[in-house]
């Protein structure tokens, strides 16, 4: 990869012109941004999905896991790197050769499929807020959040299927922020040791927990009821957001219905595991994951 010469712009606008070098070594290779997304849970692991189909998702999750590297685990001046994407973005729709192979490969599909621009610009929005937030006050704040982290990426995925109207966007930023809190509950350990809390302060002070409770091992039945009452949160989100599937073509619906049965048989995980976050990540089964995609193909 070259490098590319921007200087520090405001927040939220990138600058072409040129006063630092950024460094091959200063943002993840496309060889790892690629990897990632063909192995992460993406609709691309529908079997139903055409190839043209698969190569488009993958260019939009792989410019998504680029963006989501460089805020969360780059070195350096993080802001900076955030700078740099939003350049290479601006290449992308400007018709010129971005520098990252995953900013390339989605420059092909901007042109071939009119993807928009502003899903992508949330997403970097998203990661510039991580660097100054790390708590949320209410629930209402986090869905704030998922709307600039998760929901971009389902907008996305319906502009692949030519699907992308009102209606079906605000039906797929429901499942998004469902598979957002599903993340966030099953991290709730990772994300404080990263320095980051998820769980909205006003729910902590509801079941009397502490946010040094959530790095401790020990389960107490107060953060049991928090875990569950996040977890019913978050099917809530995924039953309302689950009629988008009936709203589709087969194979979007197929995708669609993918997201949204892996994130129930994540929950059902959870569930299945006492509520118990921090003994063990829960994880979802082939076999949970195939009971609940008959239900989410018929957008129930």
């Amino acid at each position: 990869m070259t490098t590319s010469r921007m200087t520090r712009a405001p927040r939220g606008q990138a600058r072409p012109d040129a006063e630092r070098a950024i460094s091959a070594s200063e943002v993840p290779s496309g060889h790892a941004v690629m990897t990632q997304a063909g192995d992460e849970n993406f609709p691309v692991a529908i079997g139903l999905l055409g190839r043209r189909q698969k190569q488009a998702l993958l260019a939009i999750y792989g410019v998504a896991r680029l963006i989501d590297d460089v805020g969360d685990e780059a070195g350096g001046d993080r802001d900076e790197l955030l700078d740099w994407v939003d350049a290479e973005l601006d290449r992308a729709y400007a018709g010129a050769t971005p520098e990252h192979p995953a900013m390339q490969a989605l420059a092909t599909e901007v042109w071939e499929l009119g993807l928009p621009e502003a899903p992508f610009r949330r997403l970097v929005r998203a990661n510039r807020q991580d660097q100054t937030v790390s708590r949320y006050e209410t629930f209402g704040d986090l869905l704030a959040y998922c709307e600039l982290s998760a929901a971009p990426v389902g907008e996305l995925v319906l502009h692949v299927f030519s699907a992308g109207s009102p209606d079906r966007i605000a039906l797929s930023d429901l499942v998004c922020a469902g598979l957002q809190v599903t993340e966030h509950i099953q991290d709730v350990r990772e994300d404080y040791t990263r320095g980051r809390v998820y769980m909205p302060r006003e729910d902590l002070a509801r079941f009397a927990c502490t946010e040094s409770d959530l790095a401790s091992g020990a389960v107490t039945p107060e953060k049991r009821e928090l875990i569950e009452f996040e977890v019913g949160r978050a099917r809530a989100l995924l039953a309302e957001g689950s009629p988008l599937a009936k709203l589709l073509a087969p194979r979007p619906r197929a995708a669609i219905a993918g997201f949204v049965a892996g994130g129930r048989a994540t929950l059902d995980a959870i569930e299945k595991a006492g509520w118990d976050v921090w003994s063990a990540t829960p994880r979802r089964t082939h076999g949970a994951f195939a009971r609940r995609l008959p239900g989410a193909l018929v957008g129930r």
